[in-house]
């Protein structure tokens, strides 16, 4: 009986029927939703400002005929904390004080080293992971717009300083009901994109020693940067 009614309607009112329910899935976030969403983040992230989770990363390359994927774990203690470690053929660990971050290559047992707080490229990069895990003071760095899908949100923000321009164009970012990353859209200017999923969110108290580095014997250290 059901399929035979739907036979019967016109297209018009089927269209009409799917962009209803489209309507009712995807709701556009005004200014003052935004603001209301992100208080409720940073709510949450002063209860517990920890952050544990794996993701899958697949970074498409304009000069590339197939994408470059991999997959790790990353931890992070807001607001500037955090650890990146890397698996797979091209294995790295990137870690962050706040003060300093290094990325450790153990395949060719090198090390970079940059200091933080010079407005270089590589405090643009933390500010860029800082908006996935921690949304912190996303305001003054980006501009956001928004939209409510079923339970979850998804957020694009475009990077106010030029700095920031120079490494990506615009920032999707979706996060799940319990206010928490589920997956990251970076676009860069040369045409690239970085697609992040993060899963096995946990929010449970992380050592101190996770955010600290010091590089294995052996290992050469360059500061790209300079000193």
């Amino acid at each position: 009986m059901l399929k035979w009614a739907m036979r019967k309607l016109p297209v018009s009112a089927l269209l009409l029927i799917a962009g209803t329910s489209l309507a009712f899935a995807q709701q556009p976030l005004s200014p003052a939703d935004v603001k209301a969403l992100l208080a409720r983040i940073r709510q949450q992230r002063a209860a517990s400002p920890y952050m544990q989770a794996d993701f899958q990363e697949q970074r498409v390359v304009h000069l590339m005929n197939k994408p470059i994927t991999s997959s790790g774990t990353v931890w992070f203690d807001a607001p500037n904390k955090f650890r990146r470690e890397v698996r797979g053929n091209s294995p790295s660990v990137s870690v962050s004080d706040g003060q300093q971050l290094w990325i450790y290559y153990p395949g060719f047992k090198s090390a970079e080293h940059y200091q933080l707080g010079k407005h270089s490229p590589a405090d643009a990069a933390i500010t860029a992971i800082n908006t996935a895990l921690n949304l912190e003071n996303v305001e003054a760095t980006f501009q956001i717009s928004g939209t409510k899908i079923d339970n979850s949100y998804e957020l694009q923000l475009l990077p106010r300083a030029p700095s920031m321009k120079r490494m990506f164009q615009r920032f999707n970012l979706r996060i799940n009901s319990d206010l928490v990353a589920d997956r990251t859209e970076m676009f860069q200017p040369n045409g690239d994109r970085i697609v992040t999923n993060y899963s096995n969110q946990a929010r449970a108290p992380i050592p101190a020693a996770t955010f600290e580095f010091k590089p294995p014997p052996g290992t050469e250290i360059s500061n790209p940067l300079g000193r």
